[in-house]
């Protein structure tokens, strides 16, 4: 069996604008100092990281993979989370999501697409150019306003989405097969792509394209109320990266799974820091051993109670004492014989 990796640290969620979270080498030495061993880089803060540069230039590449061995540790992967939302956005989230974007394309939802869309490509070659093999995105979304089906979703609908959906990610995939980097799907409620059933109505429109991959986030299935464990046991081989993010799902007398409006601080569903959630990890660390996962094991904090810098802390530990090293023997191997065809035909009775 192979070995997960880590502890790694999305660092998305702790890029700031002050000391030591505004830049590649101050956010690395924080994270070092705190036991983590890898990075997943967000591709959209240019106080961080310049996409279009990494796309182009090798010594770029080289420059950043040297700051961050500088303190012990490698890129897990990139992610383009923000840039693949808006690669399918329904017109009623379009000045929602406009914050995503540049504003030189705002309030013009063709050319946002389009700018999605080469941000996906330069990320292609970016994770190519570093030597990374798998990278992390959302699937952006064109039905979701649907989600509920009332009213009656028209007949063909679902498939006339999933069609176009498919059409705008093919050549995008295409790409990352050139690039020989997986595209890794965070699952994720907003998406098209938030479940496993959905994610196989897409793997369909896409010819179940070698490239089309999962992130791995059971925080986002707990919300749901879907079988987290058992979501290993069926789609393991398309699970290509993974964010190791905690959750709780408390229902009441007042709401449930759809959150009622709440604030994140008072839905029945709301994401914890690591250990302070209902996620059973040491089942989640023993399946994906067990199924020969060797990608990293991403801390991705977004608790609504716990101060980051504590989560963080807290969750390189966390990870350290859920990684499991591989046995490479049987435990009755004491007990076992080499082969012999002769007795073993005397004990089946041939």
């Amino acid at each position: 069996m192979k070995q997960i990796k880590g502890p790694g640290i999305f660092l998305a969620q702790f890029a700031a604008d002050e000391s030591p979270f505004n830049s590649l080498n101050d956010i690395c030495q924080w994270a070092s100092s705190l036991g983590f061993k890898a990075v997943q880089i967000p591709t959209w803060d240019e106080r961080i990281f310049d996409l279009q540069k990494a796309a182009s230039s090798q010594t770029y590449c080289a420059d950043i993979e040297a700051t961050v061995a500088k303190y012990g540790m490698v890129i897990s992967e990139l992610s383009t989370h923000l840039q693949g939302q808006l690669v399918a956005v329904h017109p009623a989230y379009d000045e929602m999501f406009d914050g995503f974007a540049p504003d030189e394309v705002k309030n013009n939802p063709s050319a946002r697409q389009q700018w999605a869309v080469q941000q996906m490509l330069w990320a292609a070659k970016a994770s190519a150019n570093l030597g990374l093999t798998a990278h992390a995105s959302f699937s952006g979304a064109l039905l979701w306003h649907t989600m509920y089906p009332w009213p009656q979703r028209p007949a063909g609908l679902v498939e006339r989405g999933f069609e176009e959906l498919a059409s705008r990610w093919l050549p995008i995939l295409d790409a990352f097969d050139e690039a020989g980097v997986d595209l890794c799907y965070e699952l994720h409620p907003g998406e098209d792509l938030h479940d496993g059933a959905s994610f196989e109505l897409f793997l369909a429109a896409v010819n179940h394209h070698p490239r089309a991959n999962i992130l791995y986030d059971p925080s986002h299935f707990i919300l749901q109320q879907l079988d987290y464990l058992a979501f290993i046991d069926l789609y393991h081989h398309r699970i290509k990266a993974f964010h190791v993010k905690d959750a709780e799902f408390r229902p009441s007398g007042r709401a449930g799974v759809y959150g009622g409006y709440q604030s994140w601080l008072d839905r029945p569903g709301r994401f914890r820091s690591l250990g302070d959630g209902q996620i059973d990890f040491k089942g989640i660390f023993s399946k994906l051993t067990q199924y020969g996962f060797d990608g990293w094991a991403v801390m991705e904090w977004e608790c609504c109670i716990k101060h980051p810098e504590d989560g963080a802390a807290e969750g390189a530990k966390f990870i350290a004492e859920h990684l499991i090293r591989p046995t490479d023997k049987a435990f009755d191997d004491f007990a076992g014989g080499g082969a012999d065809d002769d007795l073993n035909r005397r004990i089946l009775g041939l």
